[in-house]
Parts: C-alpha cells; structure tokens; sequence
C-alpha cells in the first residue's frame, strides 16, 4: 500500500510542477492544487499506514495499550487542507485581479506591469 501511495505522491506532484510551467493562469491554479494533495498524501504515507488500529484513547481508559496509529498525521494533515485552502482561494483571488488589469490569462504575455 505505501508504494502505491508514493506513486501516487509522485504522479501528483510531476502532474502539479508541470501545470505551473505551463503559461496560462487556470493551469497555475491547477497545479498548485496537485501539489497540495500531494503534499497531504506524503504526510499521510510518512505516518504510517495501520488499519483499524486507534489513535485516540478509549474513553474511560487511561492510556493507550498495544498497537496504535499516530495521531500525528492527520492532525497536521488538517492543518495542511485549510493552508491549502486558504492558498487557492488566496490565488483565485489574485489571478481574477490581474487578469482584469491586464486582459490576459498568458504568463509571458505579462512582461511588465506597466500600462
């Protein structure tokens, strides 16, 4: 399962640097939003994959006993959906602006800033 994963963390991230080289302003969106999910599946994959093993304490148990997942990985695996969340929407944003500015979604199309 963890080699399918790290290809999969691969092709995401191939997949995602190639749209960002790409020109136009939708790919850039794109690609960042590959990396993302690659990002998060390479911190999923890092934790360790254990299925049906608990990584919260029962309730009415003091502590964890025997085998058990991290709860590391999903933790930070949040974090990172919300940054990238916030990222995206934050380029949206950004490209929505320029392109009214500017007129084009053509990255070498935009040499200057100056009108």
């Amino acid at each position: 399962m963890e080699l399918l994963l790290a290809i999969a963390v691969g092709f995401l991230y191939a997949t995602g640097i190639y749209m960002i080289l790409r020109r136009s302003f939708v790919k850039l969106i794109i690609g960042l939003a590959l990396i993302s999910h690659g990002a998060n599946l390479l911190i999923f994959a890092a934790g360790g994959l254990r299925r049906g093993k608990p990584s919260l304490i029962p309730e009415g148990e003091e502590q964890l006993v025997g085998d058990f997942s991290d709860p590391l990985p999903p933790a930070l695996i949040l974090t990172a959906v919300v940054i990238s969340f916030a990222i995206l929407a934050f380029t949206i944003v950004l490209v929505k602006r320029t392109y009214q500015e500017v007129g084009t979604d053509d990255l070498d199309a935009m040499r200057t800033t100056d009108r």
